[in-house]
């Protein structure tokens, strides 16, 4: 009998409270939530209360409802929904209906939902541009059933089996436009987002490549001699022998690439290596792609072939069968638990073959994407994560996402962005992509740029490529000012992973993922429908990266964004943005257009060097004037479970608007602090406003000392040099004698004179365009004057400044 290691045998809780559960003959309907329904009938009146490959958490308070059964029709109400159903009849468009209270919207039995949002697709390989993506858990239809019907049980030993007797096992969604409450429950009920190490959030180098050991120690050594900050290492396939001739004929891609024995000739000394990335503060994996089982060229053929009943002596492959309990027992404890041990602190689940198994109906992805999570996390203690691709729903528990092989080219570049965002859907957050493209296309130093720039405003920030000498994913490797831009971003995503670590925790608490659709927000503006180089970057900002190149008139790029009503603020410059409509942002380079809503609050870490993933001994709060704020910084030990025992701590930062006095709060941190700073080096930003007449800065009451400085080109406010001890509690009060502290400043004419900068056209032009703004701005039509020389990019461009920002 096989033997279910105790780290499989997971405490679910899957069968629903009998108070929540109306059977009638061979149907039965489960009350998960006052918005979620189990819609079960079989034939044979079986049901099954074990746990699915979705659902584990059937166990819920038991909402109010009532029950009603007249004249042969059930009826079960809820505070939103209604459900009629013929009894005794098979469920169909005529017995089954199920009405969303507040909307009228009625849903039939085995109607289409056709205005699902979408959720994600298992991979992106060979893909060049757009793919199609799988139904998401949203809908604009407001309701949304996910058929469970299909899907594998677990036992009570922690291992899957097929479904005994058929029948259908619905579940029907209906939240309206409650996009979030929806995400939250589903999380609920089939299990929460975990909280990814913090060490993940910082920037990863990967790259398809035979480097050797020394090769790849120079090359960490040039990322830290250039200043670019790196926290993940991942050494690809090559690590392991690839030069094979299979015994049988491999069931995977390839000969070679499934292996297990360190390639000497490459690494001569792997414990040395690893422990030297350790040294340097990098984190490794290795990639694995496991579908040709274990030939009998690897070193550990010996032992594995004896403990599956195979003699060494005939040679004969260790199949891959990860059905199999003995097998994956064999597969974990000798192929992968000596590396750990070694040093190898994650698994790259490179799998892309197959779905079938030896278990009729599990898709082998899937399987390991479960089993590798729960098998690092075997010890109790150390937080795990896998990185492979997306196997279907319920994957939300396994994060990273590795989102497979792209084209390098700007089609790529541009779905990304709708694609991370979407796949919030289906609460699945932590997609990290090939940054910069994988293979094919053409390389260039504009798209490469624009691809860390949105990896520095996306989940995972990991540099990657294929095997070819001509495909370059080095900062330096490219001109001056690419290396200058996208050396700035991946020093800012360091200084970002504070905000981002406090937003991996409200994924995991709230369903609420990092980069998401403005709809999750904003459900009733119908523009956050059709904007999708958009998203909302945690709670405080809306990111929309340039995803096309420059256009070779003005020498920028275009991105039309649109923010939701209210006030805004540019990130980077500081400007006032009026909400509520279409802004256009044109930008160089170094330019990413990122906005702020009025009261954010947005703490960073300082730019460094090298490091920057623990918890910061430096503070750089970023606050945007115009409202009150509220954020949770949360911090804990980073890289164990320790935070589901409530070993963490949450230092609150408010801020209250009074139009002409601005009052920010920064408390001590409360819970378990043993983990943070003794002291803290906080500089505040504060966005939007006119130089204070007055400013009181106190920590615990007391007067505290610091450096003001006034930026009237960004309208910022400066306070450098806060030392803030431990367990403290700051105040600032600014003030003025005015009516307002706001500044907003008119920054059109600039804007065009820096437009005008940019652009290729006549000097001479361009001078009589500035010094015609004033009666421009008046009359937009004059800039008719200056045709045929203003093409008419250029002559869009300046209207979209003028008159849309007028």
């Amino acid at each position: 009998m096989s033997i279910i290691p105790a780290h499989f045998q997971l405490p679910l809780q899957p069968a629903a409270d009998l108070k929540a559960v109306i059977v009638n003959g061979r149907a039965r309907f489960t009350i998960l939530t006052p918005r979620l329904i189990r819609l079960e009938y079989n034939e044979n009146g079986r049901f099954t209360d074990r746990a699915s490959q979705v659902f584990w958490y059937r166990q819920q308070p038991v909402p109010e409802f009532e029950v009603k059964s007249e004249n042969g029709r059930l009826t079960i109400t809820t505070a939103f929904l209604q459900l009629t159903y013929i009894e005794g009849k098979p469920f169909s468009a005529q017995t089954l209906t199920i009405t969303l209270k507040e909307s009228g919207t009625v849903w039939h039995f085995g109607d289409a939902d056709a205005g699902n949002l979408l959720g994600t697709a298992r991979t992106l390989d060979q893909v060049s541009g757009a793919t199609k993506l799988e139904p998401g858990l949203l809908s604009r239809r407001g309701w949304t059933v996910v058929d469970d019907s299909a899907s594998l049980l677990f036992t009570e030993e922690g291992w899957l089996e097929p479904r005994p007797g058929g029948g259908l096992d619905l579940y029907f969604f209906g939240y309206g436009q409650d996009y979030r409450a929806c995400l939250q429950e589903y999380g609920r009920v089939a299990g929460a987002v975990p909280l990814i190490p913090r060490w993940a959030l910082g920037n990863w180098w990967s790259r398809y490549w035979a480097y050797t050991q020394d090769e790849l120690t120079a090359l960490m050594r040039d990322f830290q001699a250039h200043q670019v900050p790196l926290s993940v290492c991942i050494v690809d396939m090559d690590w392991h022998i690839t030069d094979v001739k299979p015994v049988a004929p491999p069931k995977g891609v390839f000969p070679g690439w499934t292996g297990y024995t360190w390639n000497r000739d490459l690494f001569p000394d792997p414990d040395a290596f690893i422990a030297w990335l350790h040294e340097q503060g990098l984190k490794t994996a290795l990639n694995l792609h496991p579908a040709d089982g274990v030939q009998p060229h690897e070193a550990v053929y010996p032992e594995m072939a004896r403990r599956l009943g195979i003699d060494p002596a005939s040679r004969k492959p260790v199949d891959f069968d990860i059905a199999d309990p003995d097998f994956t027992n064999a597969y974990f404890e000798l192929l992968h638990h000596p590396e750990e041990a070694r040093g190898i602190d994650f698994w790259w689940m490179d799998w892309q073959q197959e779905r079938n198994s030896g278990l009729p109906g599990l898709d082998p992805l899937w399987w390991l994407n479960h089993l590798h999570f729960y098998d690092l996390a075997r010890d109790g203690h150390k937080r795990p994560f896998i990185f492979s691709r997306w196997g279907g729903l319920g994957n939300h528990r396994y994060p990273i996402g590795f989102s497979g092989d792209t084209y390098v080219n700007w089609d790529s570049l541009a779905f990304q962005p709708y694609f991370t965002a979407t796949a919030a859907n289906v609460g699945y957050g932590w997609w990290s992509h090939d940054i910069g493209g994988h293979m094919f296309g053409m390389e260039d130093g504009e798209l490469y740029a624009r691809w860390v720039q949105f990896g520095l405003f996306s989940p995972i920030l990991r540099l990657h490529s294929t095997k070819n000498a001509f495909q370059e994913r080095r900062p330096w490797g490219y001109d001056r000012e690419v290396f200058h831009v996208t050396r700035q971003a991946m020093r800012l995503r360091h200084a970002f992973i504070p905000y981002i670590y406090s937003m991996a925790r409200l994924h995991h608490t709230e369903g609420l993922a990092l980069v998401r659709p403005l709809y999750h927000d904003y459900p009733a503006a119908e523009p956050a429908y059709h904007n999708p180089q958009e998203y909302l970057f945690g709670t405080e900002l809306i990111a929309a990266p340039f995803t096309t190149p420059a256009i070779p008139e003005l020498g920028l790029a275009r991105q039309e964004v649109w923010l939701p009503d209210g006030d805004w603020f540019d990130f980077f410059s500081g400007e006032y943005v009026k909400g509520g409509g279409k802004v256009v942002r044109y930008g160089r380079l170094q330019d990413i257009p990122v906005f702020a809503r009025a009261g954010a609050i947005v703490p960073l870490g300082p730019e460094l060097d090298w490091g920057g993933v623990g918890n910061p001994e430096e503070l750089h709060i970023h606050l945007f004037a115009g409202a009150d704020g509220r954020f949770s910084l949360y911090e804990d030990d980073g890289e164990t479970n320790a935070y589901e025992f409530g070993i963490y701590a949450l230092t609150e930062i408010t801020q209250a608007w009074s139009g002409n006095a601005w009052w920010v709060a920064i408390e001590g941190a409360v819970g378990k602090t043993a983990f943070l700073p003794e002291s803290r080096t906080v500089t505040l930003y504060l966005h939007g406003i006119q130089e204070p007449g007055r400013a009181q800065l106190s920590v615990d009451r007391e007067v505290a000392t610091a450096v003001t400085t006034y930026d009237a080109q960004s309208e910022t406010y400066r306070i450098n040099g806060i030392i803030l001890p431990k367990g403290k509690t700051l105040h600032l009060a600014l003030a003025t004698d005015g009516e307002t502290l706001l500044s907003r400043r008119d920054r059109i004419n600039e804007k065009c004179c820096d437009m005008l900068r940019a652009f290729r056209l006549q000097t001479v032009t361009k001078s009589g365009i500035a010094d015609y703004l004033p009666k421009v701005r008046a009359n937009p039509d004059l800039l008719d004057e200056f045709t045929p020389n203003l093409k008419e990019n250029q002559m869009r461009a300046l209207l979209d400044i003028i008159v849309s920002e007028t």
